[in-house]
């Protein structure tokens, strides 16, 4: 009996906490050979955001200096929202199916397992953030002070925090409708405290406080930067490294929060 249970015990290796490299990247692999069969959802990342810039640029034709005001935050708001909608509904697919039910139980850690969903998502808001940036800049006259390259920057910084915030409310949600209630809860005030629609410093004290947690706001604040000054300033490096950095917070907290959901 002993040597039954000596034996049940090693064949179920307890997943690694390293990162690693190789089982990143086929994780990423995986994911991404899966989207590829589910065009809907691509069309949904990657031209979305350019369907919206194309309705704000002739909603606004009358007036360009209005869509030069708040194209450029918009630039980062659509693929940031976007993301976080296909990625928290993705990942709850796969909890709900018990594929990382059963990726789980081998030896992948929970950082490979985060680490290589971000990765495979991330490829995709590389290409969301061109096509719109480009789009936004070269087709719809986008007049921008600063470098373009600025612009995608904090765009592709903006899709890889949606990615991350989609990762991380999908362990809350049991169901697909679920996953999208959050959206009002984790992007609508963000939306309304990030600076879009009057400035921060115009708003009550309390809300300006709240509002300068929200990294929504700083993704606002980092265009706003590129929109004004034609070099990279000081406000602008803080911007950039402080949505980054809530990006990776929200990824650490996803990871921790992957967990077998059977005994």
């Amino acid at each position: 009996m002993s040597t039954t249970t000596s034996t049940s015990t090693t064949m179920a290796p307890a997943p690694t906490s390293a990162l690693n490299v190789s089982r990143t990247t086929a994780t990423a692999a995986r994911v991404l050979r899966q989207l590829r069969h589910d065009p809907r959802t691509i069309a949904l990342m990657i031209l979305i955001p350019c369907v919206m810039l194309f309705l704000l640029r002739y909603v606004f034709d009358g007036s360009q200096r209005t869509f030069d005001n708040i194209g450029a935050s918009l630039l980062g708001i659509f693929p940031l929202i976007t993301m976080f909608l296909v990625t928290s509904i993705a990942t709850l697919r796969e909890r709900t199916s018990g594929t990382l039910e059963r990726l789980l139980a081998m030896p992948l850690g929970k950082g490979d397992l985060i680490a290589g969903y971000a990765l495979a998502f991330g490829a995709l808001a590389i290409v969301q953030s061109v096509l719109a940036t480009g789009l936004a800049v070269w087709a719809l006259g986008l007049d921008v002070t600063g470098s373009a390259w600025l612009l995608l920057l904090v765009a592709l910084l903006d899709a890889l925090l949606g990615t991350a915030l989609g990762l991380f409310v999908s362990a809350f949600a049991s169901s697909e409708f679920q996953a999208v209630q959050f959206m009002p809860a984790v992007i609508f005030p963000q939306l309304l405290l990030c600076g879009l629609f009057t400035p921060r410093p115009n708003m009550h004290p309390v809300l300006e406080g709240i509002s300068n947690v929200l990294p929504m706001s700083y993704a606002v604040d980092g265009m706003n930067e590129v929109l004004k000054h034609t070099d990279v300033t000081a406000d602008f490096i803080r911007d950039v490294l402080i949505v980054a950095a809530c990006a990776l917070l929200v990824l650490t907290l996803g990871a921790a929060t992957l967990r077998r959901r059977t005994a």
